[in-house]
């Protein structure tokens, strides 16, 4: 409760106490193998819902397990509901799925929902993305948009498609199907990418995205793995804000970590079953990026109420028109 307490203060500052009315929370996050090995301490599970439920829409990428999204719902309550796709499969998709969690009060879902594949010849050796890209349309207020979450592939082969490669082909896909509904069309997830001076980034650039300003998404603050980028009719006027949650500031501190290795290894202060926290500091650092993750998750916030605009441009008609 305590380190709820101090989280919640820190979603506050970042989120609730500066966001403005009719406005649009839109989230990303890579929850490390969620949840594909041990499964994840009931604390734990708290502090993602927390941060999750401080965005109105998130896409989650590397979901394992589907039963992990439906233990996330039952804390986050019933005006939340998600959909998740199929797994990828073994090689480059490591199983992985991805999943979109959404406030019903916030967001609605608009019927359309979908896995991008591509015509032969688009990537090296006709391959198809390592996993999937995810889409699905909905609206907030007056804002339609598409969101299609991605996970790059991280490392490298020689005469298969790199990671330019795969950003590349979504992204002159998205801009095209952008143009022909004349609607907005988010890309987001983790792009593996150092940099935006990275050929992925670059990629993202030349296919007339725009880049939201977000810091690095790495727990070290050095590496910009994780991207919000939109293409279509969009004003940039209405991106009010773009941020990451540093989680690791209120919950599983790296200044905490003998709090935790005493608990787990003095029975009579344990206040988990014995083990369940790591019994040194040195595995105290990897150990908390598989209770929460390896990634921080990044968010914006974007205006929905354009109806003064809408007004405007109909008082300035001219009879007839």
């Amino acid at each position: 409760a305590e380190r709820l307490l101090r989280l919640r203060a820190l979603l506050n500052g970042r989120i609730t106490s500066i966001r403005q009315p009719n406005s649009l929370i839109i989230g990303s996050w890579n929850i490390r193998h969620f949840d594909g090995g041990r499964l994840r301490l009931n604390e734990s599970m708290h502090y993602i819902a927390e941060i999750i439920d401080h965005f109105d829409i998130c896409a989650i990428q590397e979901v394992k397990d589907i039963a992990s999204m439906d233990r996330l719902m039952r804390l986050l309550g019933p005006n939340w509901t998600y959909f998740i796709n199929d797994s990828s499969g073994s090689g480059r998709g490591n199983y992985e799925r991805m999943a979109f969690a959404y406030n019903r009060n916030r967001v609605f879902f608009r019927n359309l929902i979908g896995e991008m594949v591509f015509p032969k010849g688009a990537l090296p050796g006709d391959e198809q993305i390592g996993r999937t890209p995810f889409f699905a349309a909905f609206q907030a207020g007056w804002f339609r948009f598409t969101l299609c979450s991605t996970h790059i592939v991280f490392e490298e082969k020689e005469n298969r498609p790199l990671r330019q490669d795969e950003i590349r082909v979504i992204a002159a896909e998205l801009t095209r199907r952008a143009k022909d509904t004349d609607e907005v069309h988010i890309m987001l997830g983790d792009m593996n990418i150092e940099t935006l001076a990275d050929p992925g980034g670059k990629a993202l650039l030349e296919n007339g995205f725009t880049v939201s300003p977000l810091p690095p998404s790495s727990l070290d603050g050095k590496k910009a793995y994780d991207q919000i980028a939109f293409t279509g009719p969009a004003d940039v006027n209405n991106l009010l804000r773009a941020d990451i949650i540093p989680w690791h500031e209120a919950v599983y501190p790296l200044t905490e970590a003998a709090s935790y290795v005493a608990m787990s290894t003095d029975p009579a202060a344990a206040t988990q079953p014995e083990g369940v926290y790591p019994k040194t500091e040195k595995a105290f650092s990897s150990w908390r990026t598989h209770e929460i993750s390896d990634h921080l998750p990044v968010w914006i916030e974007i205006r929905t109420d354009f109806s003064n605009s809408y007004l405007q441009e109909t008082v300035g008609l001219k009879p007839g028109k």
